[in-house]
């Protein structure tokens, strides 16, 4: 900042110095004035023009400094107060410009809050005839055509839940209740949600819950513990899925691990990304590359850590860290 004044007021600067060099010429060329009288009036004007700009310095970079402190957001409290002419000048287009913002983003998140309500009403309007479908499908005698047509409405279910939970995600801090949670519960109801696809791609489950209950929000564990699950089965053939839960280090790790393809070592990185699905050639064609993305967004506000550990044709456990109890204090403040 001292660099930075200097160089603004080099001009002034110069302008002193010239001065001084301009009575030391006149002197020069005029025998008649004392030289001596004379250093010692340059130097006491050299001595006061340097306080001056010592003094100019903090009283003119307060303002500016408090610019370069600022964290470019819509607060504009701990700007300093301006004072000169050009700093209420710059202080006033500041100001404009934040209320401008603030106005555009006040009118986005009421239409976001719109289009969400439109979009959740549409949603909930689709899953009541998707209910009566699924009680019509329970009613009929052929077991293949029934198999065929409950996993076909478990994928339209699926991808309406996960449509759902992605337009509530903005605003989940709002939604967010913390309180002890049945693990047991919450699985065996995914499980049993999963159960006609997973008979149909004989499919079982291994549950070993060493930790009964976690402390976390019910409705949005249910939704990482859904896409888990969803994956798990879509990847894997005859054969189990193991689930278990246990403490470490002070914290509840869920652990959901299946046999089936695995996740090439190149794609481990890029899992949770949004849109992003396989690049092996067993790609999905009907993968939308949101599930995942999703539950590393939900992951984050529940301070849960999810760790991968997969290897083509071996599998892949994905591994549900939570927080201890005491680190809830930072989602309360939130």
């Amino acid at each position: 900042m001292i660099k930075d004044y200097l160089i603004e007021r080099r001009s002034w600067i110069l302008l002193f110095f010239v001065i001084q060099a301009l009575i030391l010429f006149v002197s020069f060329l005029d025998s008649a004035i004392p030289l001596m009288p004379l250093f010692y009036i340059i130097f006491l004007s050299t001595l006061v023009f340097t306080v001056f700009l010592i003094f100019r310095y903090h009283k003119e970079t307060k303002f500016y400094k408090s610019l370069a402190e600022w964290e470019n957001n819509l607060d504009l409290t701990n700007i300093a107060e301006p004072e000169s002419p050009f700093e209420k000048m710059i202080e006033h287009s500041i100001t404009n410009q934040t209320e401008l913002l603030k106005k555009e983003a006040s009118e986005n998140l009421l239409m976001l809050e719109q289009e969400k309500d439109e979009l959740l009403a549409w949603i909930h309007e689709v899953k009541t005839p998707l209910t009566a479908m699924h009680l019509m499908i329970d009613r009929l005698d052929n077991e293949r055509m029934r198999a065929q047509l409950t996993h076909e409405w478990l994928r339209i279910h699926l991808l309406l839940d996960q449509q759902l939970h992605q337009r509530r995600i903005p605003f989940m801090e709002n939604d967010l209740y913390i309180e002890e949670t049945d693990l047991k519960d919450l699985l065996f109801h995914e499980i049993k949600t999963l159960q006609s696809w997973c008979i149909q791609k004989g499919i079982g489950f291994d549950v070993d819950l060493e930790v009964a209950t976690v402390l976390t929000d019910a409705k949005w564990l249910t939704f990482i513990i859904r896409q888990l699950l969803t994956n798990a089965v879509k990847y894997s053939e005859s054969s189990d899925i193991m689930i278990k839960s246990f403490q470490k280090d002070g914290k509840t790790v869920l652990e959901v691990t299946d046999f089936g393809r695995g996740i090439d070592p190149k794609d481990i990185s890029r899992i949770f990304d949004k849109g992003f699905t396989s690049t092996t050639s067993h790609h999905d064609n009907a993968a939308t590359g949101m599930g995942l993305y999703l539950t590393k967004r939900i992951a984050k506000p529940l301070l849960i850590d999810i760790d991968v550990n997969s290897g083509l044709g071996r599998g892949t456990t994905f591994t549900l860290i939570f927080p201890k109890k005491n680190e809830f204090v930072h989602i309360a403040g939130m």
